[in-house]
């Protein structure tokens, strides 16, 4: 069955869990692995917000993935991800746990009037600062914005003017206020976005495992692969189509054969 926002385009937030270094690395893995996706597929992808790490990786990021059913493909990542592997920041060569947390939203502006009062917004502009290249623009055109009535904070920094980067930010604030506005759509999109839960050991969603053995595995699908470059290389189809398999109940009360 096809939910109301399926066919929308994905707004992709992902945030690095405890862990310094290490998690932010992970945050960055995780970029990288959606980016690939929507590139494989011939999907859009808007880079929109990019918060740098210290010395590696990323603290958070936003992305807009635009393509047939994006909100419907990605709609099941929304949740913690765990990595274990073998850390290269480890001079010890000790194996580290990390976790970072991706929210998947459709991107519902054109589909809904969203009035926003702009006596309650704080609008700040910033010099964009990160790892350079081709995810920030390092001018002073950087905006954040706070719905004070709310506390939603949203940011854009890689458009090349603060017009544009104020335009995106409001997209993306409108998206956010949209879950807010009733109570029965709040209701709805805590079933279609997933409750968002801390980042952290027992709130995972899926696992991928590097060192000892080679394995990613959705805990709530039982979907798993031991092809853990080629996940992370965006080849994360089998475990979207689970997944949806699952909820549609067409795999009832057992695994899914792994790929």
């Amino acid at each position: 069955m096809i939910g109301d926002w399926d066919k929308s385009a994905a707004i992709v937030e992902i945030n690095c869990g405890a862990g310094g270094t290490e998690a932010q690395d992970w945050a960055e893995m995780l970029l990288r692995m959606y980016m690939r996706w929507a590139e494989r597929r011939g999907f859009k992808c808007h880079l929109v917000d990019y918060q740098a790490g210290e010395g590696a990786g990323i603290k958070s990021a936003t992305i807009i993935v635009e393509g047939p059913f994006a909100f419907g493909h990605l709609r099941s990542e929304t949740g913690v991800h765990r990595l274990v592997r073998i850390s290269p920041f480890d001079a010890n060569a000790r194996r580290h746990t990390s976790f970072a947390a991706v929210s998947v939203s459709p991107d519902i502006e054109q589909e809904v009037d969203i009035e926003v009062n702009e006596r309650d917004l704080r609008i700040d502009t910033y010099r964009s600062s990160g790892a350079g290249g081709q995810h920030v623009n390092k001018t002073d055109s950087a905006v954040r914005i706070t719905h004070i009535p709310t506390g939603i904070v949203v940011a854009c920094q890689n458009e090349r003017s603060q017009h544009k980067n104020r335009d995106v930010a409001m997209k993306l604030l409108k998206s956010k206020l949209f879950e807010l506005q009733s109570k029965a759509a709040e209701k709805q999109l805590d079933e279609i976005v997933g409750e968002r839960k801390r980042i952290e050991f027992g709130n995972q969603i899926r696992s991928y495992v590097m060192q000892p053995y080679q394995l990613v595995k959705d805990l709530r699908t039982n979907y798993e692969t031991s092809a853990v470059n080629d996940v992370l290389d965006g080849k994360i189809d089998g475990f979207l189509e689970a997944f949806l398999m699952s909820e549609a109940n067409l795999v009832p009360g057992r695994s899914v054969a792994s790929s």
